[in-house]
C-alpha cells in the first residue's frame, strides 16, 4: 500500500478554523468555556509539537536505559492524574498507585514486544514509548474509575462495611462487595468498546495504521493485540490499585483512615 500523505500547513489551518464551530456555539449558547477551549487546544497544540520534536531525536538514540526512563516517567504522571482524579490524598496514594502502574503496565507491555518483536528489539523507543503511552492512558481512566467507586462506596456505606466486621468477616471478606463493585465499574466501558468496535466504529490506532500506509490485516492484528493488552492492563491496574493501597487506607482495627480523601 502506498505510504501516508502528509498534511500541509495550509491543510493543518484549514482543520483549526474548524474550531470556530464550537467557538461559536460556546459564545452564542453562553457556556463560559471560551478561554479553557482557546487554552486547551494551544496546550495540545504546543504538548504535542513538543513531544513530536522529541521523540524524533528519541528515536534517534532508541537507548534502552533512556527508553525505560521515559515509561517510568509516564508512569508517575499517570498515577499522580490519577489519584487527584480520584479526590483521594496524594501523599497517601501516590506509591501504590505509582506500583500498580509500573507492575501492570510494564509487565503487560513487555509481554506484548516480546510477542511482536524481535528479542532484541523489545526495548525500543518505537514500541516501548509509544504502547506504553496507548496502555497507561487506558490504564489510567480505568484505575480513576475503580479507585473513586471503591472508596467512595466504602465511604458511603461504612454502615454495611462495619456489619460485614462485626458479623465475624475478615476485612478482606468485608471489603468483596465494594471491590467487586469497583472493578466491574472499571471494565464496563472496555467490554462496550469492544463488543461494537468493527461495527459502530473503526479504533483510532488501526484507522491511524491504514492511512500510514499498512494493509488492513495488519492493522486488524495489532489492533486486536493492543484491545487485548489494554483490557489486561486496565484489570491488573485497579486490582493491584486497591490491593497495595489498602495497607495505608485503614487503621489497625479495620477502620476506613479519614484522611485518605483529599477533602478530609
Amino acid at each position: 500500500m502506498d505510504q501516508s500523505v502528509p498534511i500541509s500547513l495550509w491543510a493543518m489551518a484549514a482543520f483549526y478554523a474548524l474550531l470556530l464551530i464550537p467557538a461559536g456555539l460556546i459564545w452564542y449558547f453562553r457556556l463560559g468555556m471560551l478561554r479553557r477551549m482557546a487554552v486547551a487546544v494551544v496546550r495540545m497544540t504546543v504538548q504535542l509539537t513538543l513531544v513530536g520534536v522529541l521523540l524524533i531525536y528519541w528515536f534517534r538514540w532508541d537507548n534502552m536505559w533512556l527508553n525505560l526512563l521515559w515509561v517510568v516517567a509516564m508512569v508517575g504522571f499517570a498515577a499522580s492524574s490519577a489519584v487527584q482524579n480520584s479526590a483521594l490524598r496524594l501523599r497517601v496514594f501516590f506509591v501504590p498507585i505509582f506500583l500498580a502502574l509500573l507492575v501492570s503496565g510494564l509487565g503487560v507491555l513487555l509481554f506484548f514486544n516480546v510477542l511482536i518483536l524481535p528479542v532484541s528489539d523489545i526495548f525500543s523507543a518505537q514500541y516501548l514509548i509509544i504502547i506504553g503511552g496507548m496502555l497507561l492512558g487506558n490504564a489510567l481512566k480505568g484505575i480513576v474509575v475503580g479507585l473513586s467507586d471503591f472508596y467512595q462506596r466504602l465511604q458511603d456505606q461504612q454502615e454495611a462495611y462495619r456489619y460485614y466486621l462485626a458479623a465475624g468477616a475478615s476485612r478482606w471478606e468485608a471489603l468483596i462487595p465494594f471491590f467487586r463493585n469497583s472493578l466491574q465499574a472499571a471494565l464496563n466501558p472496555s467490554v462496550a468498546s469492544m463488543a461494537t468496535m468493527g461495527v459502530v466504529f473503526l479504533p483510532g490506532m488501526m484507522t491511524g495504521q491504514i492511512i500510514g500506509g499498512a494493509t488492513p490485516d495488519t492493522a486488524i492484528r495489532y489492533q486486536l493485540a493492543i484491545m487485548i493488552v489494554i483490557f489486561v492492563c486496565i484489570a491488573l491496574s485497579v486490582v493491584l490499585g486497591v490491593a497495595f493501597s489498602l495497607g495505608r487506607s485503614f487503621d489497625a482495627y479495620g477502620n476506613l483512615r479519614g484522611e485518605v480523601f483529599r477533602s478530609a
